[in-house]
Parts: C-alpha cells; structure tokens; sequence
C-alpha cells in the first residue's frame, strides 16, 4: 500500500470529482490520503473530507503564501486540532519566494503553528522556499522538534535536509523527484534514509512525470515512490511499505 502523505482534495479540479479521486487511489493502492488545511476559511471542507472517508485524514492551519486571510491563534488552531480526524498542524512555515521582504508576520505565524502543534501534540506540516536558515532557525528555537512532523515536497539541499532530520522531522518527496531536470534533489533523495521519508504529491500540483503538466492526484503518488525505488536500487514496494510505515507512526500512531 502507497500513502500520499499530503495533498489538496478540497481544491477546485478535485473536490467535485470526489468519488472518482478516491476509486483511482483504491485501484492504483493507495490506501490512504492526508488532506491539507491551508486557509482557515476553508477547513470545513478539508475536514468534511475526512470524515466522509475513513482512509482520508486531514491537518488544520494557514500556508505562509496567504495573506489577508483569517489569522490562527493558538486556541483556535488547538480547537480545530481537538477532531478525531485532524492529525497534524499545518500546512505552515515560511515562504519568501512570493514574500520577497520577508515579513515578520509570517514568522509570528509559523511560531504560533509551533506552539499549537507542542500544546496538542501533533506532528507538524512544514513548508519551506527561499526561506530555510530562517525556517530552521524558528524550528529550534520553538522547539519543534518535541513533536516532529515533515518537510514537506522538499527541495532544498542535502544539508538542510540533514539540519530537519537531526531536528527529528520526516522529509517527503513530491512529483518533483521524477523530473529530469531536478538532479539535485535525486542526490537528496539518495541520502535521506528510507526510514524517514515519505511520498507526496501535493495535488494537484506538481503531477509526476508522465503526467507532468496535468492535473495531479492521489493516485500518481506511486511514480514518485518509483523514482525513489530507482533512485536507491530497491524494490518499489520496499519503498511503499517503509513509507507508508514511516507515516502511520508520525500521524496514525500506529506501527
């Protein structure tokens, strides 16, 4: 079984052909989804999701892109964090590729994500681009690493990739792994230890070559796992199994 450890069902493309999402997920086996908040405003429906299937489960936060949107507080983040389905908080970090003046008010944003995931428990979501000295640096000094979680569609350097492992988050790896030009992050691939990665594909962006350019979906989560077996000379269904353990543990908490 294939665990596509972080996606968007609840985005336009996706939400209205729900049924037909979770049929090819069950066909191409991929047993289970995790549904990514990103606005507040919209978490109804990303919880709405988790609770209608019992293989989707869902996270709650605030992306660092969005501006002039509902601002967290760590009581409302804790609140919405309560729901049985809801195991993870995020998707947070920092983003200064859109931001290019680095604005304080997405690091007093991620702190408070931080602090939420501490109070409850749950393993966080991080996203990192053009921002990952002060990403990490953040990370240590709010002390994530007490509940862990994942760098998620990760495409920064073996050393920052390195910095989150000792920290004791996840990395995942998303359709990007499979294009030829990213031949840096197939080195970063190489060296991340199967036993603290998981697969992604961020749906429905970043479709995984041979559907680069379409629309992504659970289901072509499996190419990325292919790449990653080829790239480390394993079976595929090595990295399936490894993967999908490494995220029942983080999340589930389940071996």
């Amino acid at each position: 079984m294939f665990i596509d450890s972080h996606c968007h069902l609840d985005f336009p493309g996706l939400l209205e052909r729900e049924g037909e999402i979770l049929a090819a997920m069950a066909a191409a086996d991929v047993g289970r989804a995790m549904c990514i908040g990103v606005r507040l405003e919209a978490i109804d429906r990303v919880i709405g999701l988790a609770e209608r299937h019992e293989n989707l489960f869902a996270t709650v936060g605030v992306h660092p892109d969005n501006a002039d949107v509902e601002e967290p507080d760590e009581a409302r983040l804790l609140a919405l964090a309560d729901h049985p389905k809801v195991l993870g908080i995020g998707e947070t970090g920092l983003d200064y590729y859109w931001h290019k003046d680095e604005p304080e008010w997405q690091r007093a944003r991620f702190r408070t994500h931080i602090r939420a995931a501490r109070a409850c428990g749950k393993p966080l979501v991080i996203h990192t681009r053009n921002a990952a000295a002060d990403t990490l640096r953040l990370m240590r000094e709010e002390e994530a690493g007490e509940v862990g979680g994942v760098m998620h569609c990760f495409t920064e350097t073996r050393e920052v990739a390195e910095a989150a492992l000792e920290l004791g988050f996840h990395i995942s790896f998303s359709g990007i792994v499979t294009f030829r030009n990213a031949k840096a992050l197939k080195e970063v691939a190489r060296a991340v230890p199967l036993e603290r990665m998981l697969i992604e594909t961020d749906s429905p962006y970043l479709a995984p070559v041979p559907y680069r350019g379409k629309t992504n979906e659970p289901a072509y989560v499996v190419h990325v796992a292919e790449e990653i077996a080829r790239l480390k000379d394993i079976p595929v269904a090595q990295v399936a199994e490894v993967t999908s353990r490494n995220f029942n543990r983080l999340f589930v908490k389940e071996d």
